[in-house]
């Protein structure tokens, strides 16, 4: 009899439908994940200094942040559905124009927009999923696609290893990329739900944030983590006399924990709770701060920095299983775009503080940030777990 109810879990599950939202977000991130590397090569080709190619690809984020309230107001006036495939053409368009025009001003204006019209996407996408997955395989779902996502970026930058970052060839990828990410959202829109007028009308971003404040701050502190890590930690190593072929391949162990543990994490999730494991993971990143400064200088750097994103990433992806479990049907919409919002936020703010502790602190600053940062999620949340 178990047996028999598994199988009917299983069929019940819309496996094509799951798999072609995930086949299109992991053709844009791969085509988003191109676009910062190129965009800065070719700036720097031009002699831009640092601070202004940094301010020009902050552009993005902050696209993010301000698109993120209109997403539930665009998307219960036009359908998610006819959003989403509008938002893939027109991300096509922008990085034709951003092509075209080779000026550092006019992409300040183009990289916001395109930022604006990217984030529905993996909004919707992940609404999508979360709408599609039964919550009793919840977990292992979202584990793959936060992987397919950490997957998808990590191969943008390695399309350039093919063709370079000089002339039309990598935009062009870029472009195909959106445009098949339409085709895609062609093939399988059918198979979606629109997210309309399942908990009536009144969701927004603002009304969400009260209402799941500790999950936004997850999202906030996760993004903001991520982003120093990756921005800082190549200055930490270089302060220890690691070199920068070395720190590349210790930046990319730490990427690979995040695309293999996500998914046992989600399986831990179903069998206890995404909010015991999201707790299990600010604890390992407490601990990976700590052991940082003594393990940088030695062999058991690799190990540690594998487990550490792994940890550190699912926090996020513990915080989309809870949203899950939590809110369906505009209200759910409303919710993706506040994570989106956070993730912009936390990517501005966090990085700042942990490389303003470097210059107050030296090399110990990075990890005494980081730690602090992180455990106040930790405190947040057994707090919030007394009050209940």
């Amino acid at each position: 009899m178990t047996i028999a109810r598994h199988n009917t879990a299983v069929e019940q599950t819309p496996w094509a439908a799951l798999a072609g939202v995930i086949a299109t977000v992991s053709v844009f991130a791969i085509a988003q994940g191109l676009t910062y590397p190129l965009l800065s090569f070719i700036l720097g080709r031009q002699g831009v200094s640092p601070a202004m190619i940094g301010l020009s690809a902050a552009m993005s984020p902050i696209g993010f942040i301000v698109s993120s309230p209109l997403i539930p107001v665009v998307s219960r006036r036009f359908g998610a559905k006819r959003t989403a495939l509008t938002c893939a053409f027109l991300a096509a368009i922008l990085l034709a124009l951003i092509g075209w025009t080779q000026d550092l001003y006019a992409w300040f204006v183009l990289r916001f927009l395109l930022g604006a019209v990217i984030n529905p996407l993996y909004v919707l996408s992940e609404v999508w999923i979360i709408a599609l997955a039964p919550p009793s395989r919840r977990g292992r779902i979202m584990g793959i696609y936060t992987t397919i996502i950490s997957a998808g970026f990590a191969a943008g930058p390695l399309c350039l290893l093919l063709v370079g970052s000089e002339g039309w060839p990598p935009f062009l990828i870029g472009i195909v990329a959106f445009l098949v990410c339409a085709g895609c959202l062609l093939v399988v829109l059918p198979r979606l739900p629109d997210m309309r007028g399942e908990e009536g009308h009144s969701a927004s971003v603002i009304g969400f944030i009260p209402i799941a404040w500790l999950l936004a701050v997850s999202v906030l502190i996760a993004a903001g983590f991520e982003q120093a890590v990756l921005a800082l930690l190549p200055v930490y190593g270089t302060q220890h006399g690691i070199n920068e072929v070395t720190m590349s391949a210790l930046l990319a162990t730490l990427i690979a924990g995040n695309i293999a543990l996500q998914v046992p994490l989600g399986l831990v999730a179903e069998r206890t709770s995404a909010r015991q494991v999201k707790f299990g993971c600010v604890v390992l990143a407490v601990i990976g701060c700590i052991l940082l400064p003594l393990m940088i200088e030695t062999p058991l750097i690799w190990p540690l920095l594998f487990f550490w994103g792994a940890a550190t990433y699912g926090i996020y992806t513990m915080s989309i299983i809870e949203l899950g479990e939590r809110f369906t049907g505009p209200m759910l919409v409303a919710g993706n775009a506040a994570f989106a919002m956070m993730w912009g936020v936390g990517g501005i703010i966090v990085p700042p503080v942990a490389g303003a502790a470097m210059d107050v602190f030296g090399q110990p600053g990075l990890p005494i940030a980081l730690g602090a940062i992180i455990l106040v999620l930790g405190v947040l949340m057994v707090v919030r777990r007394r009050d209940a």
